[in-house]
């Protein structure tokens, strides 16, 4: 197991007023898996990527990444482990738009020790997968917001990390632009064998992973996994659950 959680809760507010958003959950990731998580407004979905990516502390529980609990781990070695270790996309594309699509593809990479001829060789093999090779002179106000989006995937995916963490990555974007992303997520997900954890409250976005896990109220509701169903048969399977628990989801915590 790549990620182990075990009893993770975290509360909110003071002891007067604390609000419990998760409420000992156990939750486990496979080196290579695609996961999603998915729920209703207010279960906990957003907070439970947060403490997993390491964003946010837990109250209590153990988190294991790779054999070590980063729970433990003080402030300066914790940002190491989430430099070196971990990947993120979020909805909002955090590109710096003073710097090129390669130069903010290449930002992780610049805490190493690495060549340039190194980099630049990192540089065409992740770009190159994204189909955004082309597009490494042009500044974020230059591209479109899926080419935005696949260049902050290139960011995440570059320095090869264990696990990709993205929250709501295709929330800004248009159907065509969302699959294109999502094929492409995949596709790397298979090819590098690197995990990604993803929050979403699109069933399409998470018809593309292996399992689907539901939060509510702050606990897992219940597991989809895809096997051998086809995308479609999986995306009805995950609508299904979906309206169960109240209907197209937004994304919240």
């Amino acid at each position: 197991m790549l990620l182990e959680a075990k009893d993770i809760r975290k509360n909110f507010g003071s002891k007067l007023n604390r609000t419990e958003v998760l409420k000992g959950i156990d939750f486990g990731l496979e080196k290579g898996e695609f996961v999603s998580i998915m729920g209703p407004s207010g279960s906990g979905k957003t907070t439970m990527l947060n403490v997993l990516s390491s964003i946010d502390r837990v109250s209590s529980g153990s988190i294991m990444i790779g054999g070590e609990d980063f729970t433990k781990l003080k402030d300066k070695r914790l940002a190491d482990f989430r430099k070196n270790e971990l990947g993120f996309i979020f909805q909002e594309y955090n590109l710096l738009d003073t710097l090129t699509v390669k130069e903010n593809i290449l930002l992780p990479l610049s805490i190493r020790k690495m060549s340039k001829k190194e980099a630049d060789r990192q540089f065409e093999s992740t770009a190159g997968q994204l189909g955004i090779e082309d597009l490494k002179d042009k500044y974020p106000a230059q591209i479109s917001g899926g080419q935005q989006q696949r260049t902050s995937a290139a960011r995440a995916f570059i320095h090869q990390p264990k696990i990709i963490f993205a929250d709501e990555p295709t929330g800004a974007l248009d159907s065509k632009s969302a699959s294109e992303l999502l094929l492409k997520l995949k596709e790397m997900n298979e090819e590098m064998d690197t995990s990604i954890l993803m929050v979403t409250h699109d069933a399409t976005a998470a018809s593309y992973s292996e399992r689907v896990v539901f939060l509510k109220d702050g606990n897992i509701y219940s597991s989809l996994s895809r096997g051998e169903k086809s995308q479609e048969a999986f995306y009805k399977e995950v609508m299904d659950t979906q309206r169960v628990l109240g209907g197209v989801l937004d994304e919240s915590k």
